[in-house]
């Protein structure tokens, strides 16, 4: 038996403007702020002497390493993102970047915005375009019935409404 695991199929490669603002701006924190700092904090401690036991140098190394690693990642995946900054003309149809009001069966709402991969954040109710729900909402317009399979089984949900927020959208 082997180790190997194929890799994960890449995401979708959409995202919304605020979501590249915020990558763009981690990797702003990450280059300009944290680096440096952290740069400082190695030279010092370089300065000490035996570096095999100087643990402001070895964490110090290992997190620049880190912040590099992230750095290069966020750097690539900006290159292939597509930002959506338009508004679909047709409204009434769930499109990337769309607000949607959902209602299960019991009468439960619950409203989701689909972003892309790299932005989804469920307690912000950011729901990654790649996930079952969102992929069952997409296309589908107002009232329709959404059915999503889940390890509970199937569940059933229907739109009761759909809005794209003029002002996050350029």
């Amino acid at each position: 038996m082997t180790r190997y695991r194929p890799p994960s199929p890449k995401g979708a490669c959409y995202i919304t403007p605020e979501g590249e603002k915020a990558l763009r701006d981690e990797v702003r924190q990450l280059w300009k702020v944290e680096r440096p700092t952290v740069t400082a904090t190695v030279h010092e401690a370089a300065k000490n002497g035996d570096r095999s036991e100087n643990g402001d140098y070895i964490y110090g190394k290992r997190r620049l390493r880190e912040i590099d690693s992230r750095v290069r990642f966020l750097t690539k995946r900006l290159e292939e993102l597509n930002v959506v900054s338009h508004i679909p003309s047709d409204q009434n149809k769930v499109y990337f970047g769309a607000w949607v009001t959902i209602e299960n069966d019991s009468g439960e709402e619950s409203e989701y915005r689909i972003v892309g991969p790299d932005e989804f954040d469920l307690s912000l109710r950011k729901l990654s375009m790649d996930s079952p729900l969102a992929k069952a909402m997409l296309g589908k317009r107002l009232d329709d019935e959404v059915i999503v399979t889940t390890p509970k089984g199937q569940q059933s949900y229907y739109i009761t409404a759909i809005r794209y927020n003029e002002a996050s959208v350029l």
